[in-house]
């Protein structure tokens, strides 16, 4: 029986799953949001959120334990320069999960993690719109009469098995 046995086993060894653990929070820190199992956000949250915590506290001893959990120095000094001095007011709940459904290869739950505070962020970057295309100028229908029926010719290629 697995009573009051916490850790989440996500199917790994313990080494594949502190790497894998980890590297999500590497990359949460890195792009700010990612898009990854229920599961894995669930057992990413609480990793994360004491990250951030050892940031607030800012200490060398704080920033070397945080290099000895993520193993990677730009992540660190990201987490250390960015990332904790905006939850400086907040006591605990950096990070959001926000479920997305099911995927449709194996139908598992999906979901976003996200920091908190950095919503203001994800959302500028969103609205870029792409600028208004040139209508084409129509072409003389001289020459549309005689290449025309040359290439309605040629069947196309279905790239589905040679299905018809």
């Amino acid at each position: 029986m697995r009573h009051q046995k916490k850790t989440v086993k996500l199917g790994r060894t313990a080494e594949h799953r502190n790497a894998l653990l980890a590297n999500q929070v590497c990359s949460l820190i890195t792009h700010q949001r990612i898009m990854t199992t229920l599961a894995k956000a669930k057992a990413v949250r609480p990793l994360a959120e004491q990250m951030v915590t050892l940031g607030k506290n800012g200490s060398l001893h704080a920033r070397r334990m945080a290099f000895s959990t993520l193993r990677q120095k730009d992540a660190v000094k990201k987490l250390f320069d960015e990332i904790a001095p905006r939850s400086t007011d907040r006591n605990g709940g950096y990070t959001r999960i926000v479920r997305l459904g099911q995927r449709k290869s194996d139908s598992a739950s999906m979901a976003f993690i996200e920091w908190v505070d950095a919503a203001q962020v994800v959302e500028e970057q969103a609205p870029q719109e792409k600028p208004a295309k040139k209508q084409k100028e129509p072409k003389p229908a001289a020459k549309e009469a005689a290449p025309a029926p040359a290439e309605e010719a040629k069947p196309k290629k279905r790239k589905w098995f040679g299905r018809k």
